[in-house]
C-alpha cells in the first residue's frame, strides 16, 4: 500500500480525459487520456486502424483520427505509455493532432464517445497531477512545482520551480525529516528501556543534534523564503496625497505610461496595478486614489475643494490596498516638505507593514538623489518625472524584501511551505526547552520531536489532509 493509499477517500478512478494544450490555435493540440487499463478504450478507437496489433508503448504511431463511421477527424500522432511507466503512473494515451479549437473539442468528444462503456469521463482541474501524486510519481512539493512551471513569469521563477519539480526541495525536507527521526529515535528508546540507565542527553549529545536540526531547517526556511519571493513576489502600494507624483512614480517604475498623469489634484479614481521584475523579482506595484479630507492644510497655491463621491470610493479603496501591503511606499513632495496631512496619513499605516517614504519633485527641491535610513523609515529622495533616484529605489525595495542573491538555484516555494516551516521551527524550539530540563520532560521532547516530523511531512504530502489536497490540485489548469 503506498503511502498516499488512504488519501482522498472519495477518489474517483475511472479513467478521465482533457485537452491537455492551452486553449487558441496552435500548430498541434494534444488530448490526454488516463485509467487504469486503457484497452477497452484503444480499441474502440483505433482496432479498424491497427487490425488487432497492439500500441507500442512509448512509440509514436501515425494514424487517422475517425468518428464511429470512420470519417475522419485529422490525422496525427498517437502515444501509449503504459502504466506503471507514466506521468500519472496509470496507462495513458496521448492524441497529437492539429491545435484547432474545433478540431480539439470533436476529438475530445470522440474519446469520450469511445470510452462511455468504460466510463470515460472529463478530468477535473489538476486531475492527471494529482493521479501522478496518489500513485507516488511525484510527491506534494513537487507537483505543485508542476504549476509553479506553467505560470512561472519570469526566468528566475522557471529555473526554480524546475528545481522543485526535479525534487530538490523534497530532497531537502526529507534529510531534515531523517535527522527528526533519528534523534526521535534516540529519546524514545530512553523511554522505553529506562531500566538501561542511559544518561541520553549527554552519551547521544541530543542537544548537540538538536541544534544542528535547528540550524539546517533556519537555512532551509531562508532558501524557501527566497523562492517564494520569486513565486509570490511583493504588493508594493503607493499612497500619499493627491499631485505628489505617485502616477510618475508608477510610470518610472514601470518604464511605460501605464497611469494617467495630470496636474488635477485626484486624478486617480481607482487603483492602477503593474507587475514589474526587478532582477526576476515580481513587484506588483499598485498606484492609488490621493488620500485627503474636505479639511486638510492644503498648500498656497492650491484650492480647497470638496471631494466627490467618486474621489471617496477611491480614497477608502486606497485604505483597502494600504491594510493588504507588502510594502508601502508614501511619497511625499520634497518641495514644499510634510504638511499635517502627511502626519495624518502615517498614522493610519499598518504597524506591522514596512514603510519607505519617498520624497518626490527632487528637481523642484533642489535635493540630490539619495537613501536616508532614519529611526522613522527609510527616506529615498528622488525626481519620478526626471527618473532621478529611481534605481535607489529599485535596490531599496530588493533590500526591504529581503531579496538576496545568493548563487544558488532556488527553489519555488509557497506560503503553506513557510507556514510549516515556521511551525517546524517553533516545536524545535519547544523541544530545547524541555532538553534543558534534563531527563525530567523527555516525553515531552519525544512529542515535540514528533510535531515537527509531522510539519515537515506536510510539505511533501506524506501526512496531509484530504481538504488540502482538493484546494491544491483544484487551482491547477485542466488536463495537467
Amino acid at each position: 500500500m503506498n503511502q498516499h493509499s488512504t488519501s482522498l477517500n472519495n477518489y474517483d478512478n475511472t479513467p478521465i480525459t482533457a485537452i491537455a494544450t492551452a486553449p487558441g490555435r496552435g500548430g498541434i493540440g494534444v488530448v490526454r487520456i488516463s485509467g487504469k487499463d486503457l484497452s477497452p478504450i484503444v480499441s474502440a478507437l483505433f482496432a479498424r486502424l491497427l487490425k488487432n496489433k497492439p500500441l507500442t508503448p512509448r512509440h509514436a504511431t501515425y494514424l487517422p483520427f475517425t468518428q464511429a463511421d470512420g470519417s475522419v477527424i485529422d490525422q496525427g500522432i498517437v502515444i501509449y505509455f503504459k502504466g506503471p511507466h507514466s506521468y500519472t503512473g496509470e496507462d495513458v494515451l496521448e492524441l497529437q493532432g492539429h491545435g484547432g479549437p474545433v478540431v480539439m473539442q470533436m476529438l475530445l468528444t470522440r474519446c469520450l464517445e469511445a470510452g462511455k462503456e468504460a466510463g470515460l469521463r472529463l478530468a477535473q482541474p489538476g486531475e492527471f497531477t494529482q493521479r501522478a501524486f496518489l500513485n507516488d510519481k511525484l510527491d506534494l512539493a513537487q507537483a505543485e512545482a508542476v504549476s509553479d512551471l506553467i505560470e512561472a513569469s519570469t526566468e528566475a521563477a522557471a529555473k526554480s520551480a524546475s528545481q522543485s519539480l526535479s525534487g530538490v526541495f523534497s530532497k531537502v525536507i526529507h534529510a531534515l525529516v531523517e535527522k527528526v527521526v533519528h534523534l526521535r529515535m534516540l529519546v524514545e528508546a530512553t523511554l522505553d528501556f529506562p531500566e538501561e540507565e542511559i544518561d541520553f542527553l549527554e552519551k547521544s549529545d541530543a542537544r548537540g543534534q538538536l541544534t544542528a536540526i535547528q540550524a539546517a531547517l533556519q537555512a532551509v526556511f531562508q532558501q524557501a523564503a527566497q523562492g517564494a519571493l520569486l513565486r509570490e513576489g511583493l504588493n508594493v502600494v503607493l499612497a500619499g496625497q493627491p499631485n505628489v507624483g505617485k502616477s510618475s512614480l508608477l510610470n518610472a517604475l514601470a518604464g511605460d505610461d501605464v497611469a494617467i498623469v495630470t496636474p488635477i489634484a485626484g486624478t486617480t479614481r481607482d487603483k492602477v496595478t503593474e507587475t514589474i521584475h526587478i532582477e526576476g523579482i515580481p513587484l506588483n506595484i499598485i498606484d492609488t486614489a490621493g488620500i485627503r479630507h474636505d479639511d486638510d492644510e492644503l498648500h498656497p497655491d492650491e484650492h480647497r475643494s470638496t471631494i466627490d463621491t467618486v474621489e471617496r470610493i477611491g480614497i477608502e479603496r486606497t485604505w483597502a490596498e494600504v491594510s493588504k501591503a507588502d510594502v508601502i511606499l508614501h511619497l511625499l513632495d520634497a518641495s514644499r516638505g510634510p504638511t499635517r496631512a502627511d502626519e495624518g496619513i502615517v498614522a493610519r499605516f499598518p504597524d506591522e507593514v514596512p514603510v519607505i517614504r519617498i520624497w518626490n519633485k527632487i528637481d523642484l527641491s533642489g535635493h540630490h538623489a539619495s537613501v536616508d535610513e532614519m529611526d522613522d523609515a527609510t527616506h529615498v529622495y528622488l525626481s519620478a518625472q526626471d527618473h532621478l533616484g529611481i534605481d535607489l529605489l529599485r535596490k531599496e525595495l530588493l533590500r526591504i524584501a529581503g531579496w538576496q542573491q545568493t548563487g544558488e538555484s532556488l527553489y519555488l516555494a509557497r506560503e503553506r511551505h513557510l507556514v510549516a516551516l515556521k511551525q517546524a521551527h517553533e516545536h524545535l524550539q519547544n523541544a530545547a526547552d524541555y532538553a534543558a530540563q534534563n531527563d525530567q520532560s523527555l516525553d515531552l521532547f519525544a512529542e515535540e520531536l514528533r510535531l515537527t516530523q509531522d510539519r515537515l511531512n506536510s510539505i511533501t504530502g506524506e501526512f496531509t489532509s484530504d481538504d488540502l489536497l482538493g484546494v491544491i490540485f483544484s487551482r491547477f489548469c485542466i488536463g495537467k
